[in-house]
This record gives structure tokens, sequence and C-alpha cells, in this order.
């Protein structure tokens, strides 16, 4: 944590030069979860031929790497500095939602630059978050007080009630449906063709709240000059009253997104770890030391 506090001290092209070195030593040093976004690569872009998807590959860790920097610049950067890079398009339609007296669920996704790009939002929108525990203490720890620090209102992920009565009192809440927490909760719906366990909250929150849902994502631009937050249409007729319809929905709403930025979502997380009944697992297995046993 100090040494990415100190990464985050640097001018910003240089710290972002340092991420994306590291992003590329990835390929190398974490061959898990470089096979992990293979297997991604394989389900949802087929029509790639392998020397195009060994790019992707390969660019996408350099992007998750620039995305560990960017987690140090979104928790200590200067505030000029973050004001500077952020480009909006379509707060109109956060605010024609506000003024209507409803609560807005910002419906988030995890692109590598997540943290930087929500504290980029901060400084036009404020809005309470929610988040998932690191199993690390040390990072939780810095993880918790940033959020509180900066942030409306930090949740937890499993904490629904909180969410409900945020949203009644007509706050903004950002929640990202786009992981897999497995079945419980769950439906599938398809995300690049592929069933993709996919969590219902938030039809629940939109129908006990009646929210306006907002698919609101932020990217890097290709110039490296900063980063755009788009603010998509409301989704009318949501919830439909159907989870799986509204499932399949919110996979293809995100689903364009990626497919305009396609090195810059998270492959390496499984998002197809949950199968239906019988479908076969398409992440390879862990490779798990063995310990030497000592004879007598």
């Amino acid at each position: 944590m100090g040494l990415l506090r100190c990464i985050a001290r640097l001018p910003f092209p240089w710290a972002l030069a340092l991420g994306g070195l590291v992003g590329r030593l990835s390929y190398y040093l974490l061959p898990y979860r470089r096979r992990v976004v293979e297997a991604n690569l394989a389900l949802c872009l087929p029509d790639l031929t392998a020397a195009e998807r060994n790019a992707l590959v390969r660019e996408n860790l350099r992007c998750t790497g620039r995305g560990l920097v960017e987690v140090g610049i979104a928790w200590w950067g200067k505030a000029a500095l973050i004001q500077r890079l952020g480009h909006f398009e379509g707060l109109e339609h956060l605010r024609q939602a506000l003024d209507e007296g409803r609560g807005v669920i910002l419906l988030g996704a995890h692109f590598t630059p997540l943290e930087l790009t929500g504290r980029i939002m901060l400084s036009q929108i404020p809005f309470q978050v929610i988040y998932r525990e690191n199993r690390n203490p040390v990072i939780e720890r810095f993880m918790r007080e940033s959020r509180q620090r900066l942030y409306q209102q930090t949740h937890q992920r499993r904490d629904l009630r909180a969410l409900v009565r945020a949203l009644r009192e007509r706050c903004v809440v950002w929640y990202p449906p786009d992981q897999d927490y497995g079945r419980s909760h769950s439906v599938f719906a398809p995300f690049f063709g592929i069933p993709a366990a996919t969590i219902t909250v938030t039809s629940r929150l939109a129908r006990l709240t009646g929210a306006t849902v907002i698919p609101t994502y932020g990217t890097a631009r290709r110039s490296a000059t900063g980063y755009t937050i788009r603010l998509h249409p409301p989704l009318r007729n949501f919830p439909s009253g159907d989870e799986v319809l509204d499932a399949t929905r919110l996979n293809a709403v995100l689903e364009a997104e990626v497919r305009c930025h396609p090195e810059q979502y998270y492959w390496v997380h499984r998002r197809f770890k949950t199968r239906p009944d019988g479908a076969p697992e398409p992440y390879p297995p862990r490779r798990r030391c063995k310990r030497m046993r000592h004879e007598p």
C-alpha cells in the first residue's frame, strides 16, 4: 500500500506507464489469470483469430495493471488532477431522474479503471456505493477508509435493506451486477451468447423502490488523456416482472459497451464459473503446490 501511494504521487503519465509495465509482466508472472482471460475471450469473442486474441489478452492485462495504479490515484490523487481527467456524457439523464423526485441506480460494471472513474464521477454526482470486503485485511482497511472518506455512504454488498432505504430516500446508488456470485439470487441470462449467472438484485431494488435505472460506465480514452463517464438513457419499463428477461436486458446493455472497449473489461474475473446443470467448466484448474512429505 505504501508503494502504491508513492506511485500515485508520480506525474500521471509516469504512473500509468508503470502500471502498464506491471500489466505486461503479469502475462508471464500470473499464468493462471492469463489463462482465465484467454478462456473468457475464446468464449465471448470467438471470431477473433489466434493472433488477434493473443494481442487482446496482452492489452487487457496491460489495462489491468494500469487499473492497479489507478486505484492508488483514486485514493490519494489530488482533486485538481481528478477533475481535469473527467469527461461526461449524458448527465442530463441523471438530472431529469432527480428532478422527478426518484432514487437512481447507476448501473455500473467492472471496467479496469473502475476505482478512478468512480472518484471522477464524484466531481459531478454525489452518490453512494456498495462494495465487497477484500480478503486481505490490510487492503480492506485502506479500501474501506478511502471509500468512507470519498463517498456519501458505503454499503456491504449483501445489505439489501440499506440499499432499499437509500433509494427510497431518493439517493443515487452505484450498483454493479456483472460478476458471478453463484446460484443464490441469480438466473442464467446470455452474456455474449453464453449463459451467465446474473444476480436479480437490480430488478428487486427497482421494484421495491421505484428507482430509475441508468446504465453508467467509465472507460479510459485511447489517447490516455483522461476518462469518459457515459450515462445512458434510463431503462424504460424496468423491471418487467420477469427476472430472466430483465437480466438478459442488463447483460445486453453491458455487452454493447464491452464491445466498444473490450481491452478494458475485467476479463480476469471468472464470469462463467457457475454453470447450468451439466455444462462443462470453461476455466483451467488451479495448480496447487504439492507439500513435501517428510519420511520417518
